[in-house]
């Protein structure tokens, strides 16, 4: 009991500083209810472990006779965090501070898809990307994110439709590297990043949507992201869209995957003779100056915003986070979203990420662990 008590009061004091910092041990006190005397041991422990340091150069000037206040920050020198996004196309190394900047990041198209031919290259190239860009941080793990079923407690991809993968092993697949291994579904580590790093209103509750090759989603409620039983919540693939005949590999028609996907929309494009073959990053290219291309856009934006307002009313979140290229990159395709929810438009945001996105749903799996367990993570 004693130690969990001790673990809990370290990550609220870790996630005080983050929300705050750099902040004084006396303001940590009032804003958790945690005695100056438990924040101080605590600070103490975290600052041996490397998590946090005291800021020399910012003083908090007391009001009362006496030195002035030494507030204390996160350290985001000292360690660091990897990532590997798998997506359909490429896969994304990253790394990242404590406080969930990306530092850098490096994509490489897949040639093989076969989780062998996947696994095996990102062994091969993590350990120079590593030796490149920590600039003497010490990783603290790697987070393994991707999309469709997993099952971050066995470690398992559990399904990728889009990869045809089923029960791979991805933990046991980069145990290799020598550092600890993080899985998750990137729509539930983004849910998780929102919460650590993003817009504010997330903390309680919200529906993180995620639109790429897969289109999943995940749940947040009283602070907790929603996993269900064998971590298989999130599956919207197959949400029915009013307005949508697209044909979808179920048999079925008007699923959202099969409407919105990025593989569906440069497919679209490509008939339409927008771009030469179908490529999300070529429609892209082209929406910046020309209008057709960006009206394919709008599109998908609306469908995409009548699968938000299905979200909305069943689930009923603080906010609902939308990962899409297109709101991302172009502010009429947001609009074109939040025209479709009504009077909930403003409770819709993009991601707080942007191009990066990828790469923070990797690593924000490993720093998701460290928040909510320091002292396990980093002893």
């Amino acid at each position: 009991m004693h130690t969990r008590r001790r673990t809990s009061t370290a990550a609220t004091v870790l996630r005080s500083v983050l929300d705050n910092g750099p902040v004084a041990r006396s303001t940590i006190a009032r804003l958790t209810g945690l005695s100056p005397a438990a924040v101080t041991r605590q600070y103490a422990e975290l600052a041996d472990l490397g998590l946090l340091r005291e800021v020399q150069e910012r003083r908090v000037p007391r009001a009362t006779v006496g030195r002035p206040h030494i507030p204390v920050d996160i350290d985001v020198d000292r360690f660091a965090v990897c990532g590997v996004h798998i997506a359909v196309p490429h896969t994304t190394l990253s790394l990242m501070d404590l406080r969930g900047r990306v530092l850098h990041q490096e994509r490489e198209p897949h040639g093989e898809r076969t989780p062998e031919a996947v696994f095996g290259r990102v062994l091969d190239r993590f350990p120079a990307f590593l030796e490149a860009t920590r600039a003497g941080r010490t990783p603290l793990g790697i987070g393994l994110a991707t999309g469709g079923w997993v099952d971050p407690e066995r470690g398992l991809v559990v399904r990728h439709s889009q990869l045809g993968w089923r029960d791979v092993p991805a933990r046991e697949a980069l145990a290799p590297l020598g550092l600890p291994v993080h899985v998750e579904s990137h729509s539930r580590a983004l849910a998780r990043a929102e919460q650590l790093f993003g817009d504010q209103r997330t903390r309680f509750s919200l529906v993180h949507l995620f639109v790429g090759n897969v289109v999943d989603a995940a749940i947040a409620t009283g602070g907790t992201v929603h996993h269900g039983p064998r971590s298989a919540s999130g599956d919207v693939a197959h949400l029915r869209l009013e307005g949508s005949t697209a044909e979808c590999p179920c048999g079925r028609r008007g699923c959202l995957q099969a409407t919105v996907s990025d593989r569906a929309v440069a497919e679209r494009a490509a008939r339409a003779g927008l771009i030469p073959e179908p490529s999300l990053p070529l429609l892209l290219d082209r929406a910046e100056h020309d209008s057709d291309a960006r009206s394919l856009l709008r599109e998908r934006a609306r469908h995409v915003g009548r699968a938000a307002g299905l979200l909305l009313d069943v689930i009923n979140p603080e906010v609902l986070v939308v990962t899409e290229a297109g709101v991302i990159g172009f502010p009429e395709c947001l609009a074109e979203v939040r025209a479709q929810v009504g009077d909930r438009a403003t409770d819709v945001v993009p991601t707080s990420f942007g191009r990066d996105v990828l790469s923070v749903a990797a690593g924000s799996v490993v720093l998701d662990a460290i928040y909510g367990s320091p002292l396990d993570l980093c002893a």
